[in-house]
């Protein structure tokens, strides 16, 4: 599903730094577990296949010790599936790319800038594709809090 973005006033440059917005994911697409689950290492895929609804555990804050729960699929693919040699490859399309970069790195925020570095495309491309109408698998740039 897409949707408009909405951004601050100030428009985005190869500087600002993206992540993947979950939340806004989980809600303007109803497919989002489909893709997730397409991500998913052989292994981690035949773990989940048989899966319905969403499955959480409980993982362990290492900064703060609290307990919270997590989705599976993300838990899996961040700390193992995205791991895998095979899972960037030169023929992932720029915004597969950007998404997998952002699992195997948890999600860390990185610029454009520093994602070309990585991917190889040239930053204005990868810019122009996470600012254009379109928000792609929940690529948003990270908003300051108020």
């Amino acid at each position: 599903m897409t949707d408009t973005k909405r951004f601050s006033l100030i428009k985005p440059s190869p500087d600002t730094p993206f992540h993947i917005d979950f939340d806004w994911w989980k809600n303007h697409d109803h497919n989002w577990r489909v893709y997730l689950q397409s991500c998913l290492c052989m292994e981690h895929q035949a773990q989940f296949e048989n899966t319905v609804g969403n499955v959480y555990i409980d993982w362990i804050d290492p900064e703060t010790c609290e307990v919270l729960p997590i989705d599976g699929i993300e838990h899996a693919l961040t700390t193992h599936c995205a791991k895998q040699a095979d899972f960037l490859t030169d023929h992932t399309t720029i915004v597969n790319s950007v998404f997998r970069i952002f699992l195997s790195n948890g999600n860390k925020p990185l610029t454009p800038a520093e994602l070309s570095s990585i991917t190889g495309k040239a930053a204005t491309t990868i810019l122009q594709t996470l600012t254009g109408n379109q928000v792609y698998r929940g690529i948003r740039p990270v908003q300051s809090k108020p």
